[in-house]
């Protein structure tokens, strides 16, 4: 199964947590400081809230899927249609190890598709690292709208 992903940036994470908790008649899956996360079934949709962007709104779009099969899916679709494609492979954000993907739509809208391998305490593993303040502007939240601004979708010269 596939579960559609949409990662919003917001001013105010308690007010936030508290509209959509009442919105969607529950509470998030994951809730740190600075990110909440919550997994619906009905509909399938990973939602995710994070104070860390430089303006409120949407981050990213995505596509998260249950295993390595659909992953790989999902990168051959992208692949087939042409689209510039950044692979991140294994790495960290939003508080889990993933292996993941990006391709920008053609209003620069990022897209992310990716497979969850495991929960961690921090939200970059490679940010908390280096230093606090790097974390800041780390991950879902480097660059305005999100993920791999500059890959573009690629153009065909045929119909």
């Amino acid at each position: 199964m596939k579960r559609f992903h949409v990662h919003l940036h917001v001013d105010d994470l308690g007010t936030s947590v508290g509209f959509y908790s009442k919105l969607f008649a529950a509470a998030p899956a994951r809730l740190e400081a600075d990110y909440a996360k919550w997994m619906l079934t009905d509909p399938p949709v990973n939602f995710a809230i994070s104070t860390r962007g430089d303006r409120p709104g949407i981050d990213h779009l995505g596509i998260q899927t249950d295993n390595p099969e659909e992953l790989a899916e999902m990168k051959l679709r992208a692949q087939a249609a042409d689209m510039a494609l950044l692979d991140e492979g294994e790495t960290t954000c939003c508080y889990a190890r993933s292996e993941k993907h990006w391709v920008t739509d053609p209003q620069g809208l990022p897209w992310e598709a990716f497979h969850t391998l495991e929960n961690i305490p921090v939200f970059n593993e490679r940010a908390a690292a280096a230093a606090p303040a790097a974390e800041a502007a780390a991950c879902c939240g480097s660059a305005p709208r999100g993920k791999p601004i500059g890959v573009a979708v690629k153009t065909s010269s045929c119909c």
